[in-house]
Parts: C-alpha cells; structure tokens; sequence
C-alpha cells in the first residue's frame, strides 16, 4: 500500500522544512524525488542524505518565481524522465507587518511565490500528466486559510486562493486522470517558524490553542503527502486536507 516505486516527483521548496519532510517521505516511499528550491548546496546535501538511504532523488535547482526558467526546468525533467507523475508545490514565503505598515510591493512578493508559482507550475506539470492520463498535482495550502491571525494579510491571502485554485483545478483536470488536493498544516515546528517559536508568549498560546497541546513536527506531516500522491488516492480530489492536531477543530 502507497507504494511510488517508480513514480517521479518534483517537490518545490525541499531544502527545509515541511518540503523537505514531504520529499524524503515520498522518496522512502520509492518514488525518484527530485529535488527544487534555489539554494544549490543546501538541496546537493539534501540529495546525498537520501542517495545514503539507498533511495532515489536528483537535484533541479531553480526560483519558481523566474517563469522562463522554471517552465523550461519542468520540460526537462519530462524529456529526462518521459513522463512527470507526481509534483508537491511547495515552495512559499511569509511577511510579517501589519496591515498600516505593509507595502504593496511585498504583498505581491507573497502572491508572486505562494499563489502566481503555483499555478504556473501546475500548468506546466498538467502539460506533461495529460497526456499520461495520471498525475497528482499537492499543493501546501494552510490552515491561516481557515483559521485567520494578524499581521499576516499576504500569506492568508495568498493561501485562501490557494484552496480555491486546488478546487478548480480539480474540477478542470478530474477528466485528465490527474487529481489535485491542498495540505493544510497547522503550526509546525520549522525554520520559517523559529521566530515564533522561540516567543514565549506566542509558543505558550499554540500549545494551549492546540488540543495535540504542542506544535507538528515535519515528519507527520510526509505520511500525509504520500497517501495523496499514491494510486490508492485516486478518488480524493479537490480536498483541502488538513493537518493541525485538531486546531481548526476546536472552539
């Protein structure tokens, strides 16, 4: 069950974090995991931690926010590959201001990478599934989507239109045999989230705010990602599937 053996996966924003637990999930899984963000070194290191296991991955370093560059990245890992079965969009920023202070410029810094890349790139993964009649499309969406904080207006904005764009893109690419689904984390315990977590007050409220009474690690959340990307997920479709230890359940 959930087996990817030779599957190949694009996972963009893999170096850390949550992209990188959701890469080295599928690649334990058997899929060839290549492997995106725009730091060489760090997805080269990356690449050999999962090479060491005995698993398969590649590096295909580019900015999802440079169009040219990445529709001609994706195009050669169809020519290298023949065929693009699995892609986690991933790769996402986040600027802290409040709404007085923030600038036009950085809100559509935010949208240009969490919302514009993503649907760029899952045009250019349907180019390469349609014809395969397969294809499974993840994107990381959030629970800030459902459950909105301060200071944050770009990233929750840029995250609701994510879910909705999952949506369509379902409906529109079902007939395709492609499937597209959003994971919707809760409050992990990762780099992008150092800052918050080393505030005592905001680290004592997610922990009280969370019935799991802590925060996620990556880890759990890369189970999640394979189940999608697998064959036996073949009829969830447009799901925003969320992973928060209950938060956005809770009163």
């Amino acid at each position: 069950m959930f087996d990817l053996k030779g599957k190949i996966a694009l996972v963009t924003g893999a170096s850390r974090g949550l992209g990188w637990a959701m890469a080295s999930s599928l690649a334990q899984a058997g899929a060839t995991v290549i492997l995106n963000g725009r730091d060489v070194q760090a997805l080269e290191q990356r690449c050999a931690d999962l090479t060491a296991r005995g698993w398969s991955a590649e590096v295909e370093a580019f900015d999802v926010t440079h169009e040219e560059v990445a529709v001609q990245a994706v195009a050669a890992i169809g020519r290298k590959h023949g065929r693009l079965d699995i892609v986690v969009l991933n790769a996402g920023i986040q600027h802290r201001k409040p709404i007085r202070e923030f600038e036009t410029a950085d809100f559509r810094r935010v949208l240009d990478t969490n919302l514009t890349a993503v649907w760029m790139l899952a045009r250019e993964a349907a180019r390469l599934m349609i014809p395969a009649k397969r294809g499974r499309i993840i994107v990381t969406g959030s629970i800030s989507a459902i459950a909105a904080r301060p200071t944050i207006s770009a990233y929750i904005a840029s995250k609701g239109a994510v879910h909705a764009l999952t949506r369509e893109l379902a409906v529109e690419l079902a007939k395709e045999g492609i499937t597209v689904n959003a994971i919707a984390p809760g409050y992990f315990a990762t780099e992008m989230n150092t800052a918050l977590i080393d505030n005592v007050e905001f680290n004592d409220w997610v922990c009280k705010r969370t019935p799991a009474a802590r925060w996620g690690k990556p880890e759990e959340l890369g189970p999640a990602c394979v189940f999608l990307a697998s064959d036996e997920a073949s009829f969830v479709n447009g799901h925003v599937l969320v992973v928060d230890g209950a938060f956005t359940a809770a009163m």
